[in-house]
């Protein structure tokens, strides 16, 4: 059997390139971490279940319960993405540094922090969570990554390293581990959860992987006399600003600020500014609204409002209060507020996927949400603001509504409780509005736990078939590596792609429960790729025949497990036999001049045989390359690989009204999506090229449910004049925020 030695990779020398002796390193990192890649997600999914029991946001707590209970039961999908995505993120960055673009560029800029002026709070909040995390495992292995650093440097001919530009920093690890994460989890909610999680204590223990790593540039005579006198600079990133300008705002935002600004204008020019410029939140903005907050009151216990609701033929509109009573707020960011928050309401109403029992819901809110917006401005600029996240989930959740008998719906009459709670008891406390919501969270919380509950028995069968194809794909691969030689006689190279990767497969399936089963597939694999070699020497000949029996028990133990039983697996031991036996029996006693002429025979037939496959396998990236950039010009399976859970479809079944279906369940490689209708004890799975079909078809619909208030908020923007929203060239007044600062553009 061949010898395996931990530190794999090609054979480099001390006068090797730096490239070279850098890419060696990559099998050995890869290697060890994989080591711990398993305890590493146990541990993780006890952090899961942990915090699923100690949260106080029942969202929070359902999402970290389902997030453990998924990596527990499928550690087997999470360490094959953390496995090869860690190798290649390596790969890449080695490449990258030894680019000679990379190599140009001066050090300065490679240890900067990362630009974050430009990008979402969500990316920004990520990258914080990252470095925080990388910064702790960089002070715990101080002195492994001082050397290693100067090590590289050594290499790369240069006089310092940074750790920003060390390919084995944790920044790349923790990143790489996070982006697989977010691959196999396909609930959003976790990818942020898990940031929290990325704690050295869960993670992978470096120290041995830097000093093995330290070790094998040692071996090579790179900087071998290294003293710990030689002390080295620790290069520390910069630290960052609480209130450091983040970059322009988006357009939505630049457009409300100027909106807005236009009537703080037309109030007064000496309002002062609250947060994010606009009115509210201060005493200035308090004073402002009062009387507005009261003619909101009056008008809505008026016999008047109680007249027009009675008129109205679907829902009594704000827009329509806005006409039948003009003089409500004629003037200033009071009258903004009332006609955008109008606009945004219309476009809710229209929206033709929400039961018109929600709207109803709904309506009642338009009142106690202009008070909340009025008192807080942050209503139009925070998306996670109380009273707008209730607005979304009635939304969102309203197909679940059964509309037959909506009133005996337990989730309507929450929805129903919830909504009078605010129309009688809002008046200033926009607390209110955090409290309903969080209620109403709970509930669809206990009830999507429920729903997972009931889909257990499809869940389980599909991750078993997603298993089994992750399996089969793995041992292909594996067996790929070993025919990519050439060298595999040919009746063996049919039977390991043929029969032997079924083997692969089943032991790859079962590596959880049985975990020698993986090892002794692929040992067994290499010790009959061994033995069909030939044999020149007496003692390798006298090996062959001491070790053969063994070979073939386990041969034949495999194949009986994978029910090989007919005429071609008597064949192929008959010519399996015949093989071993023309080896035994060749003449030992060969010239020099034989012996070279068998060499170069067997290199140019491996050779040959190379040349093959390996253009067996580029007529196979190329169909693969083709298929792909089908895929990406069809808006079908782009849509498909998008969708999330939670998402509501609208499905045409023949001869059949269409029904409205929520994603409850997608699968890890997203081959199979399982749906639940409003009729809760229904479900439904629908596989990945099916529903694909079916968007082609136009017999699936998506139903645009989620932030319905941020796509009302922008469509009405849309639809004012241009004066109004967007800001002109003018001096620009400095805003202070808690956690920024903002240029807003005064007109």
């Amino acid at each position: 059997m061949p010898t395996q030695h931990k530190h794999t990779g090609q054979s480099v020398g001390v006068n090797a390139p730096a490239g070279e002796l850098l890419r060696a390193l990559i099998p050995i990192a890869s290697h060890l971490v994989g080591a711990q890649i398993e305890a590493m997600s146990m541990r993780l999914s006890t952090a899961f279940l942990a915090l699923s029991e100690t949260s106080q946001d029942s969202r929070e707590a359902n999402l970290s319960f389902h997030a453990g209970q998924l990596l527990k039961k499928n550690a087997y999908a999470f360490y094959y993405l953390v496995a090869a995505d860690i190798e290649k993120a390596l790969r890449a960055d080695i490449d990258q540094l030894l680019s000679p673009q990379r190599v140009a560029q001066p050090e300065k800029k490679l240890m900067m922090e990362p630009d974050l002026s430009l990008v979402s709070y969500e990316e920004m909040d990520k990258k914080l969570a990252l470095s925080r995390a990388s910064r702790s495992i960089e002070l715990d292995n101080a002195e492994q990554y001082t050397a290693l650093n100067m090590r590289i440097a050594h290499l790369m001919q240069k006089e310092a390293l940074s750790i920003a530009q060390n390919p084995f920093r944790p920044e790349l690890l923790l990143t790489t581990l996070h982006q697989a994460w977010c691959q196999f989890d396909p609930e959003t909610g976790t990818h942020e959860l898990v940031l929290s999680l990325l704690r050295p204590d869960i993670l992978f223990d470096l120290e041995p992987i830097l000093a093995e790593l330290n070790q094998a540039l040692v071996t090579k005579g790179v900087l071998p006399d290294l003293q710990e006198s030689y002390r080295i600079r620790r290069q520390r990133q910069k630290k960052l600003e609480e209130h450091n300008e983040l970059g322009a705002a988006s357009t939505t935002e630049e457009k409300l600020r100027h909106y807005f600004s236009q009537g703080g204008a037309q109030h007064a020019a000496q309002t002062a500014v609250g947060h994010h410029g606009l009115t509210g939140g201060g005493p200035a903005g308090a004073a402002m609204s009062g009387s507005s907050l009261q003619q909101l009151s009056d008008f809505q216990k008026s016999l008047q409002f109680r007249q027009l609701m009675s008129e109205a033929k679907d829902v009594l509109r704000l827009s329509q209060m806005r006409e039948q009573a003009p003089e409500m707020f004629a003037t200033g960011v009071e009258k903004q507020t009332l006609d955008l928050l109008s606009q945004v309401f219309d476009n809710v109403f229209r929206n033709q996927a929400i039961p018109a029992q929600v709207k109803e819901l709904i309506s009642v809110l338009q009142i106690p949400v202009l008070k909340a917006a009025m008192i807080d401005k942050e209503f139009f600029f925070n998306e996670h603001h109380p009273a707008r996240r209730l607005i979304d989930l009635l939304s969102r959740y309203s197909p679940a509504v059964n509309p037959q008998q909506a009133q005996q719906d337990p989730l309507f009459q929450t929805m129903q409780r919830n909504v009078q709670r605010v129309s009688d008891e809002f008046d200033q406390e926009v607390a209110l509005f955090e409290e309903v919501v969080n209620d109403l969270e709970a509930f669809i919380a206990k009830e999507e736990q429920a729903s997972v509950q009931a889909l257990q028995a499809p869940i389980q069968t599909a991750l078993r078939k997603e298993k089994i194809k992750q399996a089969s794909m793995t041992a292909t691969q594996t067996v790929a590596v070993r025919v990519g030689t050439g060298e595999v006689v040919a009746f063996v190279e049919t039977f390991l792609e043929n029969r032997w990767t079924k083997v692969l497969t089943l032991a790859y399936s079962v590596k959880e429960e049985k975990p020698q089963a993986v090892e002794d597939a692929i040992r067994t694999m290499d010790d009959l790729i061994w033995s069909v070699k030939p044999k020149i020497t007496l003692q390798d000949r006298q090996e062959l025949l001491n070790r053969l029996p063994a070979i073939l028990a386990r041969l034949n133990k495999w194949l009986s497990l994978i029910k090989w039983e007919d005429a071609d697996r008597v064949r192929f031991f008959a010519e399996l036999a015949e093989c071993h036996a023309s080896i035994v029996r060749a003449p030992l006693e060969l010239s020099p001049d034989k012996q070279l002429e068998i060499a170069v025979e067997a290199a140019q037939h491996a050779a040959e045989r190379r040349l093959e496959i390996r253009a067996e396998a580029e007529k196979k990236a190329q169909q693969q390359a083709e298929q792909q950039a089908a895929a990406d010009d069809d808006p079908a399976m782009q849509l498909v690989e998008s969708l999330e859970r939670g998402v509501w479809l609208e499905l045409q079944k023949p001869d059949a009204e269409p029904v409205k279906v929520r994603l409850a369940w997608v699968s890890p490689m997203r081959s199979l999506f399982i749906f639940t209708s409003s009729q809760k004890e229904q479900s439904f799975s629908i596989p990945v090229k099916q529903l694909q079909q079916a968007f082609r078809d136009q017999k699936a619909r998506l139903l645009e449910l989620d932030k319905v208030v941020d796509r009302a908020l922008i469509e009405a923007l849309g639809s004012l004049h241009p004066d109004d929203v967007t800001p002109s060239a003018g001096p620009d007044v400095a805003v202070n925020d808690t956690d920024r600062q903002v240029s807003v553009p005064l007109s």
